[in-house]
């Protein structure tokens, strides 16, 4: 937040974010073109040092798979495609890899269904809000190329203008008002105007629980690990996403994730320490996840007390941001770990409560902790994604404006924009140009594994 949130009125700080628009226009966001020598597959290869070696094939074979897929992967290529571009100048906590697959529905501690931002880990203090933008409708415009540009342009103009439309009505609120707004997913899949749509994503987001935990909080792990006796709860391999060992210090991987979970709760708050000591660490299985994170150190533990009421954990390693040449100004951090949670607690309406984190001294490596995603919620988020290109957008866009309103000023944002299309028109344009690089980056990842 800007030293004027609490120096200038609402209305100062509006006039001061349109008078930005003298160093940067608006229309100026639809400019880009590749930087001479611009090498997408050597940035990519430069992100798979330190990943390991095992898994980083896999990693290439999910991105081969579409444009959408190699886009999901490559978000050091945009943060390189963006260094350098002309930005206003107006910081927010960044997603940092602000795709519309990095949107989805969870369970809040209060029992909420909400919609919002579920990935964290490029997240970074005193970005540009136009960076999250950009890659938001970048990533619109590829998941749409497919039905012709026209749709692809009008879906990502659409997610901006949603975007543009909820920062000002937010800009209109006090801090703590801001703060405590959310996306309800009850109330937004009414926007959809389908009534048997609605009705089939609220039977999918109803999730009977006995103990405050839903049973099928795991994805992807075996039913029978929570069956029989909690103290010889298993979790199955499942090669060659789920597995004990492996190949290339993959074992010796999942010790250390086993070990970084025994340390993680002490970095917890004194209440949170004491519930997460309630249940006990029954197993511990390496989990390759989403394709930004293949060969980085992922885990999931499985842990229950003694009457068999369970809890899943997920541990996944913290790199450095891709995003931090693009910080606006040089800050310290506490460890990557610490990075990653306090980017979710300040850009989630609501944040998971176990979040927390480990250092490993031998390794190097610095890891945060969260519980595993809800299966049942997941497929919520899928349906909602099928549901209209355009509607969707918008969907993506009103989230993140929530998101950076909670740590940017939105009514400098809001004078930024102003109350006419110009942004969005312009980084609609930059989206379907970038789209299609995107396309002819992928082509060139699948010639060279040809």
């Amino acid at each position: 937040m800007t030293d004027s949130a609490t120096s200038l009125r609402r209305a100062e700080r509006r006039a001061a974010g349109k008078r930005l628009r003298e160093a940067v226009p608006r229309e100026s966001h639809a400019e880009w073109t590749p930087a001479p020598g611009r090498d997408p597959l050597a940035i990519l290869r430069a992100g798979d040092r330190g990943r390991l070696l095992e898994l980083i094939p896999l990693r290439h074979e999910r991105m081969r798979a579409n444009p959408f897929a190699f886009l999901r992967g490559a978000a050091a290529i945009m943060a390189a495609d963006l260094t350098g571009v002309p930005v206003p100048g107006l910081p927010v906590q960044a997603c940092g890899d602000c795709h519309i697959g990095n949107f989805g529905v969870y369970r809040s501690p209060e029992g909420l269904t909400l919609f919002d931002i579920n990935d964290f880990d490029e997240t970074l203090w005193n970005v540009d809000f136009t960076v999250d933008v950009k890659r938001l409708a970048a990533s619109i415009a590829v998941a749409a190329l497919g039905q012709g540009e026209d749709k692809a342009r009008k879906a990502a103009r659409a997610g901006v203008r949603a975007y543009r439309q909820h920062m000002r009505d937010l800009a209109d609120l006090g801090p703590l008002a801001i703060w405590h707004s959310r996306i309800d997913l009850e109330r937004e899949i009414g926007r959809f105007g389908d009534g048997n749509l609605c009705r089939h994503l609220l039977r999918k987001a109803a999730i009977e629980t006995s103990d405050g935990l839903s049973h099928g909080d795991a994805p992807d792990l075996d039913p029978a690990t929570t069956q029989g006796d909690p103290a010889k709860w298993r979790i199955a391999d499942k090669a060659p996403t789920i597995f004990h060992e492996g190949e290339n210090g993959l074992t010796e991987a999942v010790q250390e994730a086993a070990e970084a979970l025994r340390a993680y709760p002490r970095s917890l708050s004194a209440e949170r320490h004491t519930l997460v000591l309630r249940y006990a660490q029954r197993d511990v299985a390496f989990k390759v996840v989403g394709i930004g994170s293949v060969g980085t150190v992922c885990a999931v533990g499985v842990y229950a007390d003694a009457d068999g009421a369970p809890l899943f954990l997920q541990i996944k390693e913290a790199r450095p941001s891709v995003l931090a040449p693009l910080a606006l100004r040089p800050f310290s951090l506490i460890s990557e770990g610490q990075r990653v949670i306090d980017g979710q607690r300040i850009m989630q309406a609501a944040s998971d409560p176990f979040l927390g984190t480990a250092q490993c001294d031998a390794s190097g490596r610095s890891y945060y902790v969260r519980q595993l995603k809800n299966k049942k919620l997941s497929a919520v988020g899928e349906i909602l994604a099928k549901g209209g290109a355009k509607t969707y957008a918008q969907l993506c866009g009103t989230t993140l404006a929530r998101a950076h309103a909670r740590s940017g000023d939105a009514a400098m944002i809001t004078g930024y924009l102003g109350k006419g299309a110009a942004f969005d028109e312009a980084v609609a344009e930059f989206a379907l140009r970038y789209a299609h690089q995107t396309v002819a980056d992928h082509a060139a990842l699948c010639a060279e594994n040809a």
